[in-house]
C-alpha cells in the first residue's frame, strides 16, 4: 500500500523550529520528487517547497526562503523540512505529497499523485 506520513508538527512560539518528516511506504522515493504543502484555514494551499530524491535539487517559495531546508534521507525513504525562524504566519497544516522524477510545476497540487495526512504546526506566543 502507497503511504506517506508525516510527524513532527506541534506547538512553537515565533523564532522557534520544528522539523517536519516525511516517511513513505510501498514504494520508493528515488523516482519522485517530494513536495510540502501548506493550507491555513480559509486558504487555499500553498507550496512552499520541493525537492528531487535522486539528486536533491531544491526548490522554496520566497515566503520560506533563508528560513526552511528540505533534505533526504534516501536510505530512509524520508523527505524532510526544517523549518527555523519560524512567524506566525506560518501556521498551517503542513502536507507531503509525491510526484514523478521532477519538481517542475512544484506548487501545483494537481501535479502530484500521493498526499500525507497532514501534520498541523502552530506557531504562536
Amino acid at each position: 500500500q502507497v503511504q506517506l506520513v508525516e510527524s513532527g508538527g506541534g506547538l512553537v512560539q515565533p523564532g522557534g523550529c520544528l522539523r517536519l518528516s516525511c516517511a513513505a511506504s510501498g514504494f520508493t522515493l528515488d523516482d519522485f520528487a517530494i513536495g510540502w504543502f501548506r493550507q491555513a484555514p480559509g486558504k487555499e494551499r500553498e507550496g512552499v517547497s520541493c525537492i528531487r530524491v535522486s539528486d536533491g535539487s531544491a526548490f522554496y517559495a520566497d515566503s520560506v526562503k533563508g528560513r526552511f531546508t528540505i533534505s533526504r534521507d534516501n536510505a530512509k525513504n524520508t523527505v524532510y523540512l526544517q523549518m527555523n525562524s519560524l512567524k506566525p504566519e506560518d501556521t498551517a497544516v503542513y502536507y507531503c505529497a509525491a510526484k514523478p522524477y521532477y519538481c517542475s510545476d512544484y506548487r501545483s497540487p494537481r501535479e502530484y499523485d500521493y498526499w500525507g495526512q497532514g501534520a498541523q504546526v502552530t506557531v504562536s506566543s
